[in-house]
Order: structure tokens, then sequence, then C-alpha cells
């Protein structure tokens, strides 16, 4: 008893991810601590031979990254015989000498027996009489295990990233495992993993010329990246790909790993699409050809004998909406078909085996029109391709067996424009979104579209981890998740620089996709395209200076991670901005125009050599990832071939001398000596402009707090209330609101334009989500955010989509000069506000909006 007494007291949690997570690993031998490898010893790792062969397989890795790290292989054993230390690893149930270890309790396995891939690390004095010590890595389930063997791999420092981003290992001749046991309770979400999609030409061009394809070499080191992130799912590859034909080895290397299987939205029954196309199945359409489906589906489940989630429904063909007379009966129809070849298949209900339906595009308007849903089958709510939640279950709605789960988009083919090429996710948006999924009890299945899954390493970290448990990552944690991030790739020393430079390359990606920039996106005359360069540039030279510091061994994986997305969408800023310089000369007949057309060649070759660069890194190993277009798109699909923008030239005898025009003085208002706080002022071509976080004050009430969520704005941060599921309040007297103090030397009309995330109407209402706003004593004003939400290709969602942001505007009155209070009201939660800008007939508009006009903060 004194021995099990000690376990307890020793008992330390982990995450998937956790801020500041404890560490029990060390270089150097502490006390008592278990030794995994020295300059004279190296422990040998002891697997069961009827453990999983997915166990099996992730010892075997584990064996390689001792190896990554000391330079030396231990030896694998299925037998147990005399040794000083061994470290044990498998699975409760599969494994004799852990099961004896829990007879003998030994091993605690509270929090352990019948959870969900729950994991146990525990060091053990004397466990067998002929051995001294054990490490002891025990499983609940078979995924269980791995992710223990997985967390000591990166505890010793091999980064989930060693393959795919060339993530070099820090050597060490010692690894000790401090005393204690070491427990990790099950993931929040069931199911969590990626979808690889609109993969040509990039990902499909670099697989066909590593691996021949998408076939198991391929996907053995995408499953091993899910397994050592935690994840457990995966959407395969699907255009013009089928997992399960193309290699018939594909499914027993899935199995060998333990990931499970799924198929995408639209391909039902684990068939991918492309396969009726092989077989000549004939028209998609249920009602004129339900028996060759049938056929289709029924060979689909029979093949599919290995861990999966079944995807039922139908789309039109290729990702189609199915036609506009389709009824819901149609539907229903069609999934009560599709359960029973399920359930004929199976043997069993089809209750038993997991499925779900996707709410995508217009399926998620028949569901509203009250197409029905068996309660065993998961609800795939969906964003709307863009990041932005389209629905989510209300607070009081009757929970389902199946649950809801979310599947969201790092990258998308289709309206307002593709966006294939880089990043351009925001960790915040994403945790903001992601928040709001988990606080209202979407937590069956989370996945996300990661398109070629290079350059998506950053966004897929954070996706992952947040989803293992969204209760150990709030919004205040990012930039220290960013940090520690940066740190597990490239060391400490640099890791606070380069967890600034990944946060802000996204930031400035995220305000505009970079396929849709183009020579008009920023205002030149004001001086935005100047400001937004310098800023891009400045990037740059940060991001430069630390890979001339950085050792050579990560200057690959930085050039992927971080230098290479600043460098080119830097290239790509200064490229449109000389395009409009360039037109502007050549308006005015300026001399500088030629310089500034040959600048725009310049730096439009310079793309393609920035590609080059990427593709040539580590002897080609990268060669296509960066191959997709992104210059020269007309409309929303990409074009075949790159096109410089259009540039014009003068000859000598139409340039005249360029006129430098006078500026004149900018009136602005005062603000008194004794004003304290945030306080703001009236500036004659800004306006007032003010970021959403720089309260002068907060009214908290109602059991409703404001949130700063930080970095999540285009230029600045973003306030919101907390809890997301708060209801509706009435915007008068002391409800929740923000206040700002401002100072005018205007009065009379003016108009007020709010900036907020271009969150959607989640829950469907009449007036969507709302928000109420006023100067002084006026009457609140409730303004809907979004009502006129249609979530299309037309219409006002494809500018929202488009500038990732929701512009509302007001009309106010001021009654005098000098000092004036703005409040902006809670109504409904999930608005997200980032500035607010008062006009008074003379502010100069810009994308981004006026500068903040921030006078004092004494």
């Amino acid at each position: 008893m004194k021995h099990i007494f000690k376990v307890f007291l020793l008992l330390l949690p982990l995450s998937g991810f956790c801020i500041n997570p404890p560490t029990y690993v060390s270089f150097e031998a502490k006390g008592k601590s278990f030794c995994i490898a020295s300059k004279d010893k190296l422990t040998p790792i002891l697997v069961a031979n009827d453990d999983s062969q997915s166990v099996i397989r992730a010892a075997s890795d584990l064996q390689s990254d001792i190896e990554r790290v000391t330079g030396h292989k231990p030896n694998v054993l299925n037998q147990l015989s005399k040794h000083d230390e061994v470290i044990i690893v498998g699975t409760l149930g599969k494994n004799q000498w852990i099961d004896a270890l829990v007879a003998h309790k030994k091993i605690n396995t509270q929090n352990l027996q019948g959870q969900w891939e729950s994991y146990v690390i525990q060091t053990l004095e004397n466990p067998f009489p002929n051995v001294k010590k054990a490490l002891v890595i025990v499983g609940s389930d078979r995924r269980g295990a791995i992710y223990g063997i997985y967390d000591l791999s990166k505890q010793i420092g091999v980064s989930p990233w060693y393959f795919w981003a060339d993530v070099p290992t820090p050597k060490h001749d010692n690894i000790y495992v401090l005393n204690g046991r070491y427990a990790e309770g099950s993931p929040k979400v069931k199911y969590r993993g990626i979808f690889i999609n609109d993969e040509a030409p990039a990902l499909s061009s670099w697989s066909r010329e590593k691996f021949g394809g998408f076939n198991h070499k391929f996907y053995s080191h995408v499953f091993e990246l899910l397994l050592r992130l935690k994840a457990n799912y995966i959407w395969t590859a699907m255009w013009g790909s089928a997992f399960y034909a193309d290699d018939v080895q594909n499914k027993q290397t899935a199995d060998e790993y333990g990931i499970v299987i799924g198929t995408s939205h639209h391909e039902p029954l684990m068939r991918a699409h492309d396969e009726w196309r092989r077989e000549k199945g004939g028209v998609w359409n249920y009602e004129t050809n339900p028996a060759k489906l049938q056929a289709f589906w029924r060979d689909g489940m029979k093949r599919a004998t290995n861990e999966k989630i079944v995807s039922i429904g139908m789309r039109g063909d290729g990702d189609e909406p199915m036609s506009r007379e389709t009824a819901t009966a149609l539907l229903e129809k069609i999934v009560k078909d599709q359960r029973e070849i399920i359930s004929e298949v199976t043997g069993k209900p089809a209750s038993e085996t997991p499925q779900l339906w996707a709410l995508y595009k217009e399926v998620q308007d028949y569901y509203d029109k009250g197409m029905t849903v068996p309660d065993d089958v998961t609800l795939l709510l969906c964003d709307d391709n863009w990041g932005n939640l389209r629905k989510l279950p209300k607070p009081d709605a009757k929970p389902r067996k199946g649950g809801y789960g979310i599947y969201y988009h790092f990258d998308y083919v289709g309206g307002p424009r593709n966006y294939k090429w880089l990043n351009t996710n925001p960790l915040p948006r994403i945790w903001e979104q992601m928040h709001l999924a988990w606080e209202h009890h979407v937590k069956d299945i989370w996945i996300v579209n990661v398109g070629d899954i290079k350059p998506m390493e950053y966004p897929i970290s954070f996706f992952l981890d947040y989803a293992w448990n969204p209760e150990k990552i709030q919004a205040s944690d990012i930039q220290q998740y960013s940090e520690q991030w940066a740190a597990k790739q490239f060391g400490n020393k640099y890791a606070n620089e380069i967890a600034f430079l990944l946060n802000q390359y996204s930031k400035f990606n995220g305000r505009r996709k970079p396929e849709l920039l183009d020579a008009n996106t920023y205002n030149l005359k004001s001086g935005e395209w100047k400001t937004v360069v310098t800023a891009y540039n400045s990037l740059l030279q940060k991001a430069e200076g630390i890979n001339n510091n950085l050792p050579q061994e990560y200057q690959d994986a930085y050039f992927q991670l971080v230098l290479h997305p600043i460098k080119a969408c830097a290239n790509l800023h200064e490229m449109y901005c000389y395009v409009a310089l360039n037109k502007e000369a050549f308006e005015n007949k300026w001399k500088e125009t030629n310089t500034y057309a040959q600048k725009v060649k310049q730096l439009y070759d310079n793309d393609s050599l920035i590609t080059k660069e990427y593709h040539q890194l580590n002897n080609g190993k990268w060669n296509h990832l960066m191959s997709q277009t992104h210059i020269g798109y007309t409309y929303w699909q990409q074009p075949e071939k790159q096109k410089m923008p259009a540039i014009k030239y003068l000859s000598d005898e139409a340039i005249t001398d360029k006129k430098e025009i006078a500026t004149q003085p900018v009136k602005r208002a005062d603000i008194p000596n004794n004003a304290k706080g945030n306080v703001f002022y009236q500036d004659e071509q800004k306006g007032v402009s003010i970021e959403a976080n720089h309260f002068t004050k907060a009214i908290n009430t109602n059991g409703i707090q404001w949130q700063v969520l930080p970095d999540l704005g285009r230029t600045g941060s973003a306030i919101t209330t907390f809890p997301v599921t708060a209801k509706e309040q009435i915007p008068e007297g002391n409800a929740p609101h923000t206040e700002y103090e401002f100072y005018t030397y205007s009065e009379g009309d003016c108009s007020i334009q709010a900036y907020f995330s271009p969150s959607l109407n989640f829950y469907g209402t009449e007036n969507g989500l709302q928000y109420a706003i006023s100067i002084d004593n006026e009457q609140p004003q409730i303004i809907s955010l979004n009502k006129e939400d249609k979530t299309s290709d037309k219409g006002i969602w494809n500018k929202w989509a488009a500038e990732n942001i929701i512009i509302k505007t007001s009309k106010h009155n001021l009654l005098g000069k000098g000092k004036h209070t703005l409040k902006y009201w809670m109504v409904t939660t999930g608005v997200v506000l980032q500035k607010l800008a008062l006009d008074f007939g003379t502010t100069e508009q810009r994308y981004l909006g006026s500068e903040e006009t921030l006078g004092a903060n004494k």
C-alpha cells in the first residue's frame, strides 16, 4: 500500500497540449530517474506479440526516435528476460506483463480502464523479480498506447513534423524519465482529423514523384504524422483518387497504424467519387438509377472492413447541389436505403456503425426545412468554406445520440475565389470559431480541410492540439502556445521572435487571401499600400535576420514554416503595390511610370524564383509542393498558368514632370490634460478610429463578461462576450456594454462604421446576430450583423468572405463639440467586434479602415 500511495502523490496530468505542460524527461540523471539511454546504457523496449499491430509498429518508431536523439538504437523485445531496466509498452488487456502489474496493484488504472484513447506513463521499482526498474506506457486502447509512445517521443525532442517539415532532432547522450506517474485523460473531441483535398497540382504531383501516387507508402507518412499529433481520423485524397481502389495495401496500412478512415461529405458508404466514373455507373441520380447506386455503395461497405466513419446522404455529381426539385423526402429515402445496406453488410443494426451526415451547403437548407436525421448519426455541421461556422445547435437543443461534428476549412476551391497556395488562417480566428463549437457541445467529430497538408503545418498543429482539450487553451494563451510550438521546432533562443513572425504573417494573409489581391485592394493615395508593404517587408527583414543566425540544420525547416510564406507574400504585396503605382504614374504621365513597370516585372519573376527555392530544398524533397498558381485570377477558378498583372509604359515624349502636391495641415481635436484611460480624438482625414479592445470602460453584468481576443482582427485585437451561449440582452441601463471616450471639433451628423469578424447567423434566427450602439445618452440602435446572410457565392456574403470583415453603418447626431461617449452593447452572443470608426464626411476610405486615433493613456 505504501508504494501505491506514492504513485498517487506523483500523479501529474498531461494533455494533448496545454500551456506549460509538465516535463517528465531530463537529459541528465536526477535522483532515481529512469534511464532510457546513457553513454554506457541503452534500455530495451518490451512489447507483446499479442498486442495490436499498430502498437507494435509504434514501438518501433520509439526505437527509431531514441536513435534520432542518441545515435543508438535500442532493442525491441517480445520476451521478458533479466534486465536492470526495461520500457514496457502496451494496451490494457493485450499485454501480459502490464496485466500482471495491474493484477499486483503496481499500476493504478484509475481513469484508464474502459476509457477512449487514454494512457498512463509510469516508473516502477522492482516490477518483476528479474527487473530492477521499468518505465511502463499503457493505453486504455490501441491509440491510447500509441499516443503515450509518441508523447514520450515528443518529450525527448522529436517533432511530429520531423519528416513533413524537416524539423531536426536535438542530439543528447543521455535520456532520463523522472520518477512518477503521468496520466492523461481521454480527448475531449472523440474524432479529430484532416481532409486532404484540392490536392492538385501540388500534393498529387509530389506524391507521384516520390511514391508513385497516393498509395500506402504515401499514407504511411500521413498516418504517422496524424498519430504524432494525437489525431485519429482522415478523409483521404479524392481528386481523381480512390483510397481503397488505388492500392489494396492502403486499407491494411490504415489498420496497421490505427487510423479511422472516412470519405468526404459527398462520397457515401466508403466509395470515392472517382470510382463512379471508373465503373461507368451511369447517371448519378437516385431517382433514375437507384439499383446501380445501391450496388456501388454495397460494394463499398463490403470492402471497408477497417475502422471507419461512414458518410451517408447524397449530393449531386462532382460535389454539386442536387437538382432544385430534389425533395427532402428523397434524401430521407436515400439515407434509409443506405442504412439498410450498412445493416445488411455488417450483420448488425446500422446504429452500431459510426456514421455522419454532412449538412454541407444546400443540405443544411433541407435540414432547416425539416429533413429528419436518424438520432445515432453524427450531424456534421459545416463552416462556409471560409472559416465561419454556418450552424450550431441552440444551447437548449435536445441532445442527440450521434451528437454533432464540425467540418472546417483551411483551404478551399470555389467562390468567391480559390485559396490553396499558402496558410491564411490566423490562430485567434480558428480558436474563436472552434470555441463556439465546443461551448455548443459539438464534440464528436472535428475535421479540417488542409489542402496539400503543407504549408498548413502550423494551423494543423493548433487545430488538433485544441481539439484534444479545448478547455486547456484560452484565447489569452495563443501567444504562449505559439512560442511553445516555435520552441519545439527551433529551440528556445528565437522562439518568441519566431512566434511573432508566424502570427503576424497569418494575420496579414487573413486580411485578404493572396489569390484575391490586386492593385486596388489597398488605398494608394492615403498611403495604405505603403503601410501594408512596409509592414510585410519589415516582417521579412526580421525573418531573414533570424535565418542568418539559426544553425544550418534548422534552416530547411525554418524556410518551409516561417521564411517562405513571409518572403513570398511580402513579394506579392509589393508587386501589386507597384502595379498601383504604375497605373497612377501612367495616368499622370509621370517619369516614374516605366521604372514602376520594370519593378512589377522584377517582382513577378521573383515569385517564380522563391517557388524554385522551395522546390530545391533538401535535394528537391519538396518539389511541386508550391506549384499552385496564385497570380492571374480573373474569377473564382485558378488560372492554368500565372500571368503578370497588366502594366503601362510611357514614351519619352509623353512624360511630364511629376508635380509635388502640397500637403495641408491636418485638423485634429484637442484632448484635455486631465483625460484618463483610453481616449480618442477626431482627425480630419481619419475621423475617430478605435480598436475594439481599447475601451475606456467595460460593463460586465448579468453573468456576462467582455473578453478580449488578442490579435484577432485585421489591425488589432477584438472583443466579444462570454459565455458564448448567454441569452439575449436588452441594451439599456447597466446591461453589458463597453464605453469609448472621444473628443471632436465637429458636431451634428456623423456615421459609425463598426467592423466585425464575419460571423454567420449560426442559430438561423430571423434577425441573425445583433448588437446595439449609441453615443452619449441617445437610444441604442439595435442592428443585425448578418440577417441577410445566404452563404452563397453571390450577394453580400461574397464581400464578407473576400474581405474577411462585416462592416455595418449607423447614423448619429452629436449635440455638441468636445467630449462624447460611444457605447457598444451586447444583444446576442457570438458577435466579434474589431474596430469602430466615426466619419464626419472627411474620412479617407481605406480597406483596413483608418489608423487608430488613440490620444491619451494616462
